[in-house]
């Protein structure tokens, strides 16, 4: 099979296949610098690969944790973020040492999480149809509530400040809103596929977008094409995307299955 995902990209080729050493299923992943952070379904550790050597280098506690849909990182302040559906909060993990765990409370639900390019956190809470944005420290910025977003699983700010947000419900949908909630327009149907049950979303440089279809395991773009599915042998269902562009890597985690990792090197037009 010879997959490709978009146009600014050319023949996604399987570099590595990191086995989930009998853990459950993946539900997020990110990287930062030279590492690669896992978190699985029902677990308190995050699993941290080195980026070069995909070997396992540690695991991370997070004590307390117990249902996380996201994980984001940022290398500036050097901390990861983890969120905790059940718990209603997000954990933060400081990566300088220590690996010391606070965490703050966040509306009902937290889901996705990413950093903004004002270095901020935002949490898609999928009750509450909100999008909470937070300083490092958990002090709360603003809250957005996207016009026409129902159940938002994790939102992507794009180079414009304007957020691609995923949303969990069935047929799927993304839509496009800025900083102010305005729904700028939305993704139901892509060329090549009717969304179904959108999840993780990655943004490019070019602010092009990849979602995660989650239950049919495969990966749309916003460009119409398809990566599907991302192995030979099939994948039951996908929840985590992560988009290493200075490595030209897509990462992939498996939730079902075999529950692994998939590391594609992708090529850059």
């Amino acid at each position: 099979m010879v997959a490709t995902i978009d146009r600014r990209y050319a023949g996604p080729r399987l570099a590595c296949v990191i086995s989930s050493r009998g853990g459950d299923g993946v539900t997020a992943l990110t990287s930062a610098g030279d590492e690669v952070f896992v978190v699985r379904w029902f677990s308190q550790h995050v699993e941290v690969y080195d980026a070069d050597t995909f070997t396992l280098r540690r695991q991370i506690t997070v004590r307390r944790l117990h249902i996380s849909w996201g994980i984001a990182a940022c290398a500036f302040h050097r901390c990861l973020y983890v969120s905790d559906s059940s718990l209603h909060c997000v954990h933060r993990v400081e990566l300088t040492g220590g690996d010391a765990v606070t965490q703050w409370s966040v509306a009902s639900d937290p889901r996705g999480l990413s950093v903004n390019r004002q270095r901020n956190v935002v949490v898609a809470c999928c009750r509450v149809n909100r999008l909470q944005e937070y300083t490092t420290d958990g002090t709360l910025v603003r809250e957005i509530c996207p016009q026409g977003v129902t159940r938002p699983w994790h939102a992507v700010q794009q180079s414009t400040d304007d957020y691609v947000v995923s949303q969990w419900k069935s047929p799927g949908d993304v839509s496009v809103v800025g900083p102010d909630g305005q729904l700028l327009r939305s993704h139901r149907t892509l060329p090549s596929a009717e969304l179904k049950h959108p999840r993780s979303v990655v943004v490019t440089k070019s602010d092009e977008f990849l979602v995660a279809d989650a239950v049919d395991g495969r990966i749309c773009a916003s460009s119409g094409q398809l990566l599907s599915p991302p192995v030979d042998d099939g994948v039951e269902r996908i929840e985590g995307l992560c988009l290493d562009e200075p490595r030209r890597r897509l990462y992939v985690g498996e939730f079902g299955g075999q529950n692994r990792l998939l590391v594609y090197e992708v090529i850059l037009l």
